[in-house]
Formats: C-alpha cells, structure tokens, sequence
C-alpha cells in the first residue's frame, strides 16, 4: 500500500474514533426504565361528566327544554325533543355543541348554557351536613357556606376529601385545599368533605374550668 493511501486510511480511522469519543461523552436522552409520566393538573382537563352527575341546561327563551338532568350509570342524559345523548365521549363544550346542533333543526339561533354539578357530601362539624349539588369553580370555602359554615368546634386546617371510605391525596397543602376550587382538587360526584373536630374545644375548656372549681369548692369545704 502506497503512503498516500496509508494517510487516507488513517485519516478515516481518526475520524471515526472522534466520533465514537464524542458519543460516549454525550449519549443520548434516554426515558429511565419504569419511569411514568405526572399526570396533568385536573383544571387543566376538558371538563366532563360522570355518573352522579348533573347537568343544568338553560335554553333561552323555552323554559321548558331548561332544567337539571341526571346522568346515569350509562352516561345518558335524557333530554326533552332528543331523546338519550351518551355524554361518555363528550367534554361540557362537546355537549354544549351537541345540543346546539340538534336544537337547530328545531329552533333558529338556539341559545344554550350547560352548567355541570356534582354532588358532594359536605359532613363533620358544620350547621348543615348534608349533599349538596355545586358547580366545579365553586371553592372549598363556598361548599362549607352552602352547608351553613363550620361549627365553632371545627378544625379547618384539617379538612379531609374522602371517596370510597378513603382519604384522597391533594397535591396542595391544607391551608390552599380551602381556597381551591372543586375542580382543581379533582371533585367528583360522591365525595366527601368532611370537615373534623378540633382536638380541644371551647367546651372542653369550658368542662374543664367547671371541674376545676368543683374541685376547688370541695377543697375548700374539706378543709373547714
């Protein structure tokens, strides 16, 4: 071989062991094994409907196409002149669509607004524990006033979203979950909200003064 083609050779030979050293020192991005991606924040979802849910449509100017309309195990809504819509696949804005677009063979222009509402427990030490139907931008704070506000014996820094029987996870610390709208928390129809009792109440201390006196009566007392 001639020492012009023993150049080239090794010319091509150091090329490829740069870039082989360069690769090395710079592999590729790689996913790690078994690694998962977060899920996105519940608020930043297309909202939708479930089971439990209800749904208010108004259509304006026909009060009697207007009304709250549950949607059942199936995911049916049952609605006047339609008939069963399966809302399965559908966001609100879907639905929203859907109705137009049927309505509109029946009426010019039809105006329509649908509203979701989920129904949630709200339990614990408020005025008024009970189910209440509240639209998904309503907060924590509005639920607890829906219910007649917290007994003076409530621990708010402990509320608690419970589903199924069991406590659920909220990606924000005690004092925002308040302030949070149900949709940001994730809500669903059928959960709880259960607001507990604080560790040591008024009447506790009340009870407590109230013994103490009793004692220091019967002191008092014994040693005349």
């Amino acid at each position: 071989m001639s020492r012009t083609h023993l150049a080239v050779a090794f010319a091509v030979t150091l090329a490829a062991c740069s870039t082989i050293a360069a690769r090395a020192q710079n592999p590729p991005a790689q996913t790690p094994a078994g690694a998962t991606q977060q899920p996105p924040p519940a608020d930043s979802l297309p909202l939708a409907v479930r089971p439990g849910d209800v749904v208010r449509i108004v259509v304006w100017g026909h009060p009697e196409l207007s009304g709250e309309f549950p949607i059942d195990e199936n995911y049916e809504l049952l609605f006047p002149l339609i008939g069963p819509i399966n809302v399965r696949p559908l966001s609100v804005v879907q639905l929203r669509e859907r109705l137009n677009t049927e309505l509109s063979q029946l009426f010019q222009r039809p105006f329509i607004a649908v509203t979701p509402l989920f129904r949630v427990a709200v339990l614990g030490e408020v005025l008024k524990p009970g189910l209440y139907s509240a639209d998904p931008t309503l907060t924590v704070y509005d639920m607890l006033a829906l219910a007649g506000g917290p007994t003076r014996d409530a621990n708010q820094n402990k509320l608690q979203l419970l589903r199924g029987g069991e406590n659920i996870h909220v990606a924000v610390d005690a004092a925002a979950i308040a302030r949070s709208t149900l949709r940001e928390l994730g809500v669903r129809s059928g959960d709880q909200l259960v607001v507990p009792r604080a560790g040591f109440t008024r009447d506790d201390w009340g009870l407590l003064i109230q013994v103490a006196s009793l004692l220091l009566l019967t002191y008092t007392v014994i040693r005349k």
